[in-house]
């Protein structure tokens, strides 16, 4: 028997937080804060298992070295409470729900799926020859903020991409840091990352250089958008929340690089999404 519990495992669910609210927030500013509840409704649905398709090849692709990874002890595939055929079966699955859903939206919404979609495939294959893998992920995510706007506003404007160039890198910044515990792993493994390249200490740098970057294109947003105050007291959470995980951690010192910390990035997106809302 299939275990839902298993699946909901595999794909980290309670990992949606670090797009869904950003799509939510794309769709929030591309109808000028009044979003269709229907509209929101299938840009859940389709992000949600576009995500979980997305995790689940990310899984299955990178079973053989999960096996060996002791941190990964947890996972359902590497506990063998999922196949390999049941997690291709999911997939499939996902990716019909996905391509319907997104069937429900503006034309043109589909028309892009394949190349939104692109990322999200590559990605778990980016490791085996580039250190940068990192911001491939920050660009796979950044697809659930591009997918909100266009499918409200069918249109790619420049304060879309703004948004998207945002997420990526405070998503990309912040793996490459989480990675930097892996760096010995990886190199037993051939596998590349930030801390493989340049070290854990190299690593951190360049992920405090992304987060900064990050900001203020979060802040440049607001300026085009002429978003009211509120939505600067957001971005000034979501900086404080960086600021906070850059301190408590160091690239000698990994005992504080736990779930929590990893969940606490979710203070970034809800803080800005919420703000944002009641901006308006």
């Amino acid at each position: 028997m299939i275990s839902i519990k298993a699946h909901i495992n595999n794909i980290a669910l309670h990992h949606t937080i670090f797009d869904l609210p950003f799509a939510f927030m794309a769709a929030i500013l591309a109808s000028n804060g009044s979003p269709d509840l229907w509209t929101l409704f299938l840009i859940a649905l389709a992000v949600t298992s576009g995500r979980a398709a997305a995790m689940a090849i990310n899984n299955l692709a990178d079973l053989k070295y999960d096996k060996k990874q002791p941190r990964m002890r947890y996972r359902a595939m590497v506990r063998g409470e999922i196949s390999k055929f049941e997690a291709l079966i999911f997939i499939i699955l996902c990716l019909i729900i996905m391509i319907v859903t997104v069937a429900q939206l503006p034309p043109i919404c589909l028309k892009l799926l394949p190349i939104a979609a692109i990322p999200f495939i590559i990605y778990p294959f980016t490791k085996r020859f580039t250190g940068w893998c990192h911001l491939f992920l920050g660009l796979a995510i950044a697809m659930a903020p591009a997918g909100g706007w266009v499918a409200v506003s069918g249109e790619i404007t420049f304060p879309m991409v703004l948004l998207c160039i945002a997420v990526a890198l405070w998503i990309g910044a912040f793996d490459a840091m989480y990675g930097a515990q892996d760096e010995k792993f990886d190199k037993s493994q051939k596998l590349h990352s930030m801390a493989t390249e340049y070290g854990a200490s190299g690593a951190f740098m360049i992920s405090k250089i992304l987060h900064v970057i990050c900001i203020i294109c979060f802040i440049i947003l607001g300026v085009i958008l002429n978003l009211g105050n509120l939505y600067f007291v957001g971005v000034g959470i979501a900086a404080g929340t960086l600021v906070y995980q850059h301190l408590i951690v160091s690239p000698y010192d990994f005992s504080r690089v736990t779930q929590s910390y990893f969940m606490r990035n979710g203070i970034v997106s809800i803080a800005i999404v919420l703000c944002t809302w009641l901006s308006y």
